[in-house]
């Protein structure tokens, strides 16, 4: 059954319906590979084992001839997507008990296809974080160098892809929850343009910029996920209703003709030596399968970083209220009046950095800063939003490094938390944006550990984002190496 594991979520979709493998050998397999690993890696909060099995029985009736290519294949949840009567605790103490009343939709399309869930992943507490180190529940380390962070937020969804314990992952992206983790776990992570996923039963962390996306082994397998959860839900007001499917159908691999913009400011000062030569690398192999790519000059990046924490911790701020301890969740206790619960509750509740950022983000909301800070934050997002407008009239697609280094050393970012703040340059641009982007595996550095380029498109451009993608795995085989040692035929 180990075989399995080095196939694509694609390939074991078809294995399953060619008779050729059952899904509950996959899921055992899948099972066996958490058992091993599971205790020097922390991807899960949640396992669902025996449930798993139970469903994976119910759905080999159906597997031939199912409609979805996905049918069967073994996947997992971040902890803050929710999950009717499973629970769902954002990685912190404060829902460490909460099992919601109702499911995402995005995880309720996923069980339509055929999915079966392995459990709920560990991630940054309330997705606020670049290193799956602030979970209450533990770290998550890096398969490919355990004394290494995964990246995060959906740290857990990313170790958990590449360490074969399932086939791909939804995960969430605020800021490169999705991209980055990827990036350094040597996977492929999709984030698609803001509102063609559902957000309903995603946990806010910031409204205006959260995404929920696939974690897996490849772009197809990315573009069949998406086919799977895009789609207008009435359920959500940002939703769009814009044409969804056919991603995974419209993968060709031809780019003959493409334009791609490298922007010249993502490849100067901060950047790892090996990094750029790496994303470069995947810029010569794009060049290679026929498409034209040039540097460009991309300003504002100095300024990338700043508005997108002020404006995500001003609505954390917000969205974080509702945690108080009264109608859901835990609550503290000998508290004197409702003042004293609120902030006994959240005191003990959150972890520092969720305290950090919603102290930061009430200030900026505060009358006497909010024309100062959060106002001014907004005018820059919109220049932002300008700029890609003025890419994109010239070119396709952008690629860009998706982090300044490969994965730090666990403990190095909580000791800086402005050093773990800069690390999210290349990706925060992208949901300022509302923009589509994909990180995807094209080398490692010197020390073993994975390197991440990134795939930019044009608001709705997810195909053109995956296509080449794509294009690039067809030439290469990095998402196809293991932490382990093994490699896909």
């Amino acid at each position: 059954m180990r075989e399995l594991l080095e196939l694509s979520a694609l390939e074991l979709g078809a294995a399953i319906q060619k008779g050729e493998a059952s899904i509950a050998e996959a899921t055992q397999a899948a099972l066996d590979s958490m058992a091993e690993h599971e205790g020097s890696l922390n991807c899960f909060i949640t396992q669902a084992g025996e449930e798993a099995l139970a469903r994976a029985a119910a759905l080999q009736a159906g597997a031939k001839g199912a409609e979805s290519p996905l049918y069967g294949v073994p996947m997992a949840l971040k902890d803050n997507i929710c999950t009717r009567g499973v629970r769902t605790t954002c990685a912190s103490k404060i829902l460490g008990d909460f099992a919601p009343p109702y499911s995402a939709t995005a995880a309720e399309r996923m069980a339509q296809a055929g999915a079966l869930s392995l459990g709920k992943l560990n991630m940054d507490q309330f997705a606020m974080g670049s290193t799956t180190e602030t979970s209450f529940f533990g770290p998550t380390r890096n398969p490919w160098d355990t004394a290494r962070v995964p990246g995060g937020s959906s740290g857990g969804a990313a170790a958990a892809v590449a360490a074969r314990a399932c086939w791909f992952a939804l995960g969430s992206d605020t800021g490169g929850s999705i991209r980055q983790p990827a990036a350094y776990c040597g996977v492929t992570g999709m984030k698609p343009t803001y509102g063609t996923v559902s957000r309903y039963g995603l946990i806010a962390y910031a409204s205006s910029l959260d995404q929920i996306g696939p974690i897996a082994r490849t772009a197809a397998d990315c573009a069949a996920v998406l086919d799977a959860i895009q789609g207008r839900d009435p359920r959500d007001a940002t939703s769009l209703d814009a044409p969804a499917g056919g991603l995974l159908s419209s993968l060709t691999g031809d780019i003959r003709g493409m334009k791609i913009g490298l922007p010249a400011d993502c490849f100067g000062e901060g950047l790892d030596r090996e990094v750029r030569a790496a994303v470069l690398s995947a810029a010569d192999v794009l060049k290679a399968r026929g498409a034209q790519v040039e540097e460009f000059a991309f300003p504002l990046m100095d300024y990338m970083v700043p508005t997108y924490y002020i404006i995500a911790c001003a609505e954390a701020s917000s969205n974080l209220s509702r945690f108080d301890g009264v109608k859901y969740g835990w609550r503290a206790q000998g508290y004197e009046d409702l003042t004293d619960l609120y902030c006994k509750t959240r005191t003990q509740g959150f972890g520092s950095e969720v305290k950090r950022r919603i102290l930061l983000g009430t200030f900026v909301l505060s009358s006497g800063y909010y024309d100062a800070y959060y106002k001014k934050a907004l005018q820059v997002k919109a220049l932002i939003k300008g700029a890609f407008d003025q890419a994109f009239a010239k070119y396709d697609l952008l690629l860009t490094p998706v982090s300044p280094t490969t994965a730090p050393r666990l403990g190095e970012s909580l000791t800086d938390p402005l050093k773990m703040y800069l690390s999210d340059i290349h990706t925060v641009p992208v949901n300022l944006a509302g923009l589509p982007a994909l990180s995807m595996p094209c080398g490692f550095d010197s020390a073993g550990l994975p390197i991440g380029a990134q795939l930019i498109g044009p608001a709705l451009g997810d195909g053109a984002v995956l296509n080449a993608a794509h294009a690039f795995q067809l030439e290469t085989d990095w998402h196809k190496r293991s932490p382990y040692g093994k490699e896909a035929e």
